[in-house]
């Protein structure tokens, strides 16, 4: 899964990495976590033109009668996107980058709760494959939502977690947000593990597994003292 990642870039690298033609409020952050709002890039449904816009993480179908639907999706799996009612059609016609330069996962396989976090080879910022939706809240207000896509792990993460985020290619951004792709299997080959050699991890400090806990502390490199 993935449920905390890292945006540290400011929002004028993030404007000219992802071409988009409008501003938004965003300050780097360290610890991005579930239900809050994130910057996510979609296309114009009749030309190509990208925007910014800051959406709750956390998929609320249209259809669902409350809010509480959102925690249970903050992620989507690739192998049954297609097939799930709270996915399916925002998988053909709202889907979305969510910008990211990190993501934390948490050892599966082994006690105690180590965290690591893991980053493309160069640091550059990349982009997890999303998909939104809307949703009306009581009081009839439109709320956006999104959901990040995950497949299986890679082997820089196997040993930790079983599944990772759908990490899209830099070349493959236009076609996930081109809305002319409407058809599963336009768009269902992206969604594969990031390669490994390209990707590096390093443990972190339990500090980010606190969702209170928002600085570069949560980023940097940990090694847990040792008893002897």
């Amino acid at each position: 899964m993935c449920g905390r990642y890292r945006l540290a870039r400011k929002k004028e690298i993030l404007a000219e990495t992802f071409d988009v033609d409008n501003d938004i409020e965003w300050s780097p952050r360290y610890n991005v976590a579930p239900s809050q709002s994130v910057p996510v890039v979609r296309q114009d449904a009749t030309r190509p033109v990208r925007s910014f816009s800051l959406i709750r993480w956390g998929l609320i179908p249209f259809w669902a009668k409350d809010a509480k639907a959102g925690y249970k999706m903050i992620n989507a799996r690739a192998e049954t996107i297609a097939e799930k009612p709270a996915f399916r059609e925002p998988l053909l016609s709202r889907r979305c980058l969510i910008p990211a330069d990190g993501f934390y996962e948490w050892s599966k396989f082994s006690k105690g709760k180590s965290s690591f976090c893991f980053t493309l080879a160069d640091d550059s910022v990349f982009a997890f494959a999303g998909i939104w939706d809307r949703w009306k809240d009581p009081d009839r207000k439109l709320v956006e939502t999104c959901s990040i896509i995950t497949t299986s792990a890679n082997a820089l993460l196997s040993d930790i977690h079983d599944r990772m985020p759908v990490i899209l290619k830099s070349e493959d951004h236009d076609r996930w947000l081109d809305p002319r792709f409407k058809q599963v299997d336009d768009i269902l080959d992206l969604l594969k593990p990031y390669q490994a050699d390209s990707m590096r991890r390093y443990r972190v400090s339990p500090r980010v597994n606190s969702v209170q806990n928002d600085d570069p502390a949560c980023a940097e490199g940990y090694v847990p003292e040792m008893l002897f």
